[in-house]
C-alpha cells in the first residue's frame, strides 16, 4: 500500500485577538494640596475617613485638609462629604484635598462668612474638626479640688441643719405659738 499523505492542513489564520480592557485599579489616588503628597484609598472609602489619615499624615506647619474634590480641567469640582464614598470618575478627574484657606481665598463670600461664624466649633465641615486636649495645668488641679472642697462644705451645712431641724422647730413651736394662752383662766 502506498503511503497516502494527505496534505497537512494549512495553518488557519487565528482570529485576532481581543484587547482586554486593562484592569481597573481597585484603588483611588488623592493627592494633597498641603504636601504635594499623593495617597491611596481603597475603592469606596469614606471621604471624611482618607481626610482624616491624611491630616494626621501631615507634618510641620502645613495646612490640613477639610474636604476631598474630583476636578477636571473645564468643569465644575465635585466635592465629597465626609460620609460619601471615594470613587474614579474616568479620564482627566482627579481627587485632591482641599484646604480651608483654598476656600476662603475663592471667590464666595458665603463661604467666608460661614467659615468664620463656625470657626470655633468647627462645624463648617462636620468629621474633620479635632480637638486637641490640653496637658494638665496647675490651674486645673486647683479647680478640680476647689470644687470637692465646696461639695463636702455644702454637705456639711446641709447635715447641721437637718441635725438641728428638730431642735429648730421646737423653738419656733415655742416661740410664736405659745401654749400658755391656750390654758382656761380662773
Amino acid at each position: 500500500m502506498a503511503n497516502q499523505s494527505s496534505p497537512s492542513p494549512s495553518p488557519s489564520p487565528s482570529p485576532p485577538r481581543r484587547r482586554t480592557p486593562p484592569p481597573t485599579p481597585q484603588y483611588v489616588e488623592v493627592n494633597c494640596a498641603s504636601s504635594g503628597m499623593k495617597r491611596r484609598f481603597a475603592m469606596g472609602t469614606d471621604a471624611g475617613f482618607a481626610v482624616a489619615l491624611i491630616n494626621r499624615k501631615l507634618k510641620g506647619k502645613v495646612v490640613p485638609a477639610s474636604h476631598i474634590e474630583a476636578v477636571k480641567d473645564g468643569e465644575e469640582p465635585i466635592a465629597f462629604g465626609p460620609t460619601s464614598f471615594l470613587s474614579d470618575f474616568g479620564d482627566g478627574w482627579k481627587l485632591q484635598t482641599v484646604t480651608l484657606t483654598d476656600l476662603s481665598s475663592g471667590k464666595s463670600e458665603e463661604w467666608r462668612i460661614s467659615t468664620d461664624e463656625n470657626a470655633g466649633t468647627g462645624a463648617s465641615v462636620p468629621g474633620t474638626a479635632r480637638s486637641v486636649s490640653n496637658p494638665i495645668t496647675f490651674v486645673y488641679i486647683v479647680k478640680i479640688m476647689f470644687a470637692f472642697i465646696l461639695i463636702f462644705v455644702l454637705g456639711a451645712i446641709f447635715t447641721l441643719f437637718l441635725d438641728n431641724l428638730p431642735a429648730f422647730i421646737l423653738f419656733l413651736n415655742l416661740k410664736f405659738f405659745n401654749p400658755c394662752m391656750y390654758l382656761p383662766t380662773d
